[in-house]
């Protein structure tokens, strides 16, 4: 735990010193500031006011700009550290392999969700103080469903990280998937599924087993509780998971899918070559 501990905070700190944490973290922000200048809290979309329309504007955008963000700096963590000789030097330390490995990922989740969240909290906290009404429900939801995405494509990065034995590579493959999962959001995926000419069913399982589809299907249930943009799909998943249900699922999913890939990181990271 103490090595644990140590990997992490040694992770936060070369993070927050780094070109791309700035970035980040002034991209959110900037996001927040830019829709409250615009008065944004001020329109009325579906009976959706004040900050309700401002979350729901700076969640879709977060699915757009998280996901990749998260996989491009994270795939440079260990194929990075392999290439600049790093990981030759810890072999000759006391540091576990598992320590430093999960270390750096609890210090890259912390510092890849910290700007996320805090700029939704900053946009709660302004919005309370100019006397707007904050939907905590939603804020509350929205923050879970923005912490389990980032676990999820941090896992995804960390085990493109332990594969990639070149920092070139790993960005290449993390911008790849990022593609491959936004081309197969519901248009080509819907058009694939409705030539095969196979089960409704089926194909809403095919298409949720894409996190970003998890992600942007949760996000506008709390927008659209009917999910009357997603047309007949909508009554498949609803027989199949509830409201409740898929609300649970769009948080379990991906965070087990995150989960899952980091842990299969590890292995191929233990079992390979280190240098």
């Amino acid at each position: 735990m103490k090595y644990l501990l140590l990997a992490a905070r040694l992770d936060i700190a070369e993070s927050l010193r780094a070109r791309w944490f700035l970035i980040y973290a002034l991209v959110f922000g900037g996001i927040v500031a830019l829709l409250f200048a615009f008065g944004l809290t001020e329109s009325r979309i579906l009976g959706f006011i004040g900050l309700s329309r401002l979350l729901v504007t700076y969640i879709q955008l977060s699915m757009a700009i998280l996901p990749i963000f998260v996989l491009i700096t994270t795939v440079r963590s260990v194929a990075g550290d392999r290439e600049t000789g790093v990981l030759e030097y810890l072999l000759a330390l006391p540091i576990p392999l598992g320590a430093w490995f999960w270390g750096k990922f609890i210090g890259r989740y912390a510092v890849t969700f910290a700007p996320v969240f805090l700029a939704m909290s900053g946009a709660a906290a302004w919005g309370h103080l100019d006397g707007i009404e904050v939907p905590w429900a939603m804020f509350a939801y929205y923050s879970a469903l923005l912490a389990v995405t980032a676990l999820c494509f941090l896992g995804l990065g960390m085990l493109i990280s332990a594969i990639a034995h070149s920092t070139d590579v790993a960005q290449g493959a993390a911008f790849l998937v990022w593609l491959v999962l936004l081309l197969f959001l519901d248009l080509i995926l819907l058009g694939v599924m409705i030539q095969g000419r196979i089960d409704p069913e089926l194909a809403v399982v095919i298409a949720l087993a894409n996190p970003l589809q998890v992600f942007r299907t949760a996000a506008l249930a709390m927008f659209d509780p009917q999910l009357v943009v997603l047309g007949p799909a909508a009554y498949v998943i609803f027989d199949m998971f509830g409201t409740d249900g898929f609300r649970l699922f769009a948080l379990a999913y991906p965070a087990a899918l995150g989960l899952a890939a980091a842990f299969g990181g590890y292995l191929i990271f233990r079992r390979g070559n280190l240098l």
